[in-house]
């Protein structure tokens, strides 16, 4: 079965900076978009960046100039490196990916993992 496996998250400081993997395994035949989506403590969930399968990159307004997303088609891998982090960038972040599979075309989660800014 398809599935999509983040590294782990971390604690970093504020200005810090960590990068975020999410892997996909499986039958997946092709991929689409993929994203990071992010849910802080009672907040709802975000998008924060989605890359097309060209390459093409979006962001928040709220990441612009600080996170890049990127992706290794390859590798099935999409990244995010997040720099000048701030405290309020904590949250658990999801990858996600519109995949092509032995199950059809959908949308496929990685576990969420947590990052946490401290000021």
């Amino acid at each position: 079965q398809e599935q999509l496996v983040e590294s782990r998250g971390g604690l970093v400081q504020t200005g810090g900076s960590l990068i975020l993997s999410c892997a996909g395994s499986g039958s997946i035949s092709s991929i689409n978009a993929m994203g990071w989506y992010r849910q802080a403590p009672g907040k709802q969930r975000e998008l924060v960046a989605v890359i097309t399968s060209g390459g093409i990159p979006n962001y928040a307004d709220s990441v612009k100039g600080r996170f890049t997303i990127s992706r290794d088609n390859a590798k099935l891998t999409v990244y995010l490196q997040m720099n000048s982090l701030r405290p309020e960038d904590t949250a658990v972040y999801y990858c996600y990916a519109a995949i092509k599979g032995i199950l059809g075309t959908r949308t496929i989660w990685g576990q969420g993992t947590q990052v946490t800014v401290s000021s």
